[in-house]
């Protein structure tokens, strides 16, 4: 049975019409009519003259008919026309070298526009270089940066969720969606201001306000489904949000207000490896008699660094607060009464 015109195959996103709208204007200088339109599209004309009002609201459209009554040609206005953005080869390698970072949102549009920009940035490293680099082309630089991700997440089942989400984000668009409680494992419907991304340990995150509730939060894609779009709505960024302030280095997202001094002394032999690292802001290194280093962080929630600690196995030992000793302690003795558990009998 053959296919029935209508919506384009899988997710189409408004920004993935806008990018495919925006490149066949770029090859049609003289325009196209919403007929030549909607054919490039695989929808409906029907549907072409919803999209094409939908998107006069986030692109500069200009309609023209042709002569005799004909039918009208759109084309890009002066505000939508593409700007250049000259780049030299080395810029275009350390972006091409970060392009790893985003492995975990493969199959959304937004690894798909990445994707786009990827192919442009390739044109500028493929180019003969100049001066020292006379003569040399396409080294293949690009695939000789490597960034390996620690455990990344798998977000192929959430594909919907993370177009939506950075749609939300990118526009100012309010997002709703089912949110799935830690506790009780319920879901609620709720309405979202996203106004940040964030991919923190493979995983994706949004810090935005929960407009129940009133309280600017932290929010984590896996547990969001059944996500909407406001396309008729848009919310104000605060002119005093900065996502910097909502982070705690290494260790995460804010979660309180309140502030803990953290010590964690080392053992000499990883001295070297915690001196080149900057894990908190408010850092602060000092030697010990043995030749080992103290550290000494304030930090709103300890949630993260008992774990952190737990990696060095035993050249780390918490110091401070009690609390966190404990909890370290009592994970360690948890760990070594696995061991000493004998294993099952094998028939």
């Amino acid at each position: 049975m053959p296919k029935s015109p209508g919506r384009p195959p899988g997710r189409f996103t408004q920004h993935r019409r806008l990018e495919t709208v925006t490149r066949l204007f770029e090859q049609a200088p003289r325009g196209l009519t919403l007929y030549e339109l909607a054919q490039a599209l695989d929808v409906t004309p029907r549907s072409m003259r919803r999209y094409v009002a939908e998107m006069k609201r986030d692109l500069d459209l200009q309609g023209t008919r042709e002569r005799g009554g004909g039918a009208v040609r759109w084309r890009l206005g002066p505000a939508a026309q593409a700007r250049k953005i000259e780049l030299r080869r080395t810029q275009a390698y350390a972006l091409l070298a970060a392009r790893r970072v985003f492995e975990p949102m493969r199959g959304s549009t937004l690894y798909e526009e990445i994707g786009l920009a990827t192919q442009r940035l390739l044109s500028v490293t493929r180019r003969p270089g100049r001066g020292p680099n006379a003569g040399v082309a396409d080294a293949r630089l690009e695939d000789r940066f490597l960034y390996l991700p620690y455990a990344p997440k798998d977000y192929s089942k959430k594909t919907d969720e993370l177009d939506d989400l950075f749609q939300s984000v990118a526009d100012l668009r309010p997002l709703a969606c089912r949110y799935r409680a830690t506790r009780d494992k319920s879901d609620e419907r709720i309405v979202i201001h996203p106004y940040a991304m964030v991919l923190y340990k493979e995983g994706i995150y949004c810090v935005g306000l929960h407009t129940t509730t009133g309280e600017v939060r932290t929010f984590l894609l896996d547990r969001m489904s059944d996500t909407s779009l406001a396309m008729t709505e848009r919310f104000e960024l605060p002119a005093d949000f900065h996502i910097e302030d909502y982070f705690e280095g290494q260790f995460g997202m804010f979660r309180g207000d309140t502030q803990t001094k953290v010590v964690v002394d080392f053992s000499p032999e990883v001295v070297e490896l915690v001196r080149s690292r900057k894990v908190h802001a408010t850092q602060k290194l000092s030697s010990l008699p043995d030749g080992g280093v103290r550290l000494t962080i304030t930090v709103s929630d300890t949630t993260e660094i008992g774990s952190w600690v737990l990696g060095w196995g035993g050249t780390a030992r918490v110091v401070e607060p009690p609390k966190l000793v404990k909890s370290v302690t009592s994970q360690l003795q948890a760990a070594l009464a696995r061991y000493k558990k004998r294993p099952a009998s094998r028939a």
